[in-house]
């Protein structure tokens, strides 16, 4: 990616921290409206401001996808339980219930 030079200047770090958090529960489109709200005053390069916004929706749609992931583990970790118990010997069972 080339840095092109510009007289507009591009959102540091900082920025993007303290907009992150503003942002971070919000809707995307709201998220889209905090963010433009912010950079409507200052002379903002509108790639760098697109670059953020870009970056925020990847990182919801990771979210999104490692709940997904998460709940889709924990409903195989159940059903794998499920299957052993139901199909544990009936002398495990006696055994492990006279103790």
């Amino acid at each position: 990616m080339e840095q092109q030079n510009s007289d507009k200047k591009a959102l540091d770090s900082l920025e993007r921290a303290k907009l992150g958090l503003k942002v971070f529960s919000l809707p995307f489109a709201e998220a889209e409206e905090v963010i433009d709200d912010y950079v409507s005053g200052g002379d903002y390069d509108p790639d760098s401001v697109e670059l953020f916004k870009e970056q925020l929706d990847t990182q919801r749609h990771i979210q999104e996808k490692s709940v997904e992931l998460i709940s889709t583990g924990a409903e195989i970790i159940k059903l794998v339980v499920g299957a052993l118990v139901k199909n544990m010997p009936e002398s495990i069972s006696d055994d492990t219930s006279r103790s």
